[in-house]
């Protein structure tokens, strides 16, 4: 056989084998953002809303800042729940976290069984959250969360592998891209005015419950005012 023929087949063959193991590898850490343009962004919302304010988050489960937030948004929201209403939508910086895509993958997969906001609050738990994001293998801890939630495994398995899923998210980030703010996490609006994170923290840098309260508290009184 012809020497630089056997050299060509080589290197065809070397090109196939590095686009099957970069697929591989971009499939096994939950990453992909090609997707339908058509899919409307999520809408993962809870609260009685009964004073019209609605507080979005969007938000990245890898995102160390994401992680200190989620505990005083949690007491802003239960001892708001009745007036308020809270949305998560997903910004997974995925060139800066290895498992943000994957773990966005799960809080959807759950969402598909009614179990958004408990798969949220799991990745997002102390614990677990020190646990999948250092894991060189994220997904098994997700389908072990999934059985703690009484999941189908089989259904989670697949939508967690759904084009559906994954347009969900795509959708969510095409939809952030349209405030015109830094791809940044976690990233607020309230009742469609963006806030700046420094409304939001203490002279450390912190975020207080005070200080989102007299937020809401402003935008309560201002939406409920006598006409």
């Amino acid at each position: 056989m012809d020497r630089r023929f056997l050299v060509i087949l080589t290197a065809l063959i070397l090109i196939f084998v590095g686009i099957f193991v970069f697929s591989k590898n971009s499939n096994d850490s939950g990453n992909n953002q090609t997707g339908s343009s058509q899919v409307q962004p999520t809408n993962h919302v809870k609260g009685g809303n009964a004073k019209n304010v609605t507080l979005v988050e969007w938000g990245d489960y890898e995102c160390a800042v994401c992680e200190l937030y989620e505990p005083i948004v949690n007491q802003v929201f239960e001892a708001n729940s009745a007036n308020m209403q809270l949305q998560f939508r997903n910004l997974p910086l995925i060139s800066v976290h290895k498992n943000a895509f994957a773990a966005t993958r799960a809080a959807e997969a759950a969402d598909l069984q009614n179990k958004f906001w408990e798969m949220h609050d799991l990745l997002y738990e102390s614990s677990n959250w020190s646990a999948w994001t250092n894991s060189n293998n994220a997904r098994s801890l997700f389908d072990g969360y999934a059985q703690s939630l009484g999941l189908d495994l089989t259904k989670f398995r697949a939508d967690y592998e759904s084009s559906k899923v994954n347009d969900l998210i795509n959708a969510d980030s095409a939809e952030f891209k349209k405030t015109g703010q830094q791809m940044a996490t976690p990233t607020f609006f309230l009742n469609g005015q963006y806030i700046e994170l420094s409304k939001l923290t203490d002279e450390t840098n912190r975020p207080t419950v005070a200080k989102f309260q007299a937020l809401l508290d402003a935008e309560f009184a201002k939406n409920n005012a006598p006409q």
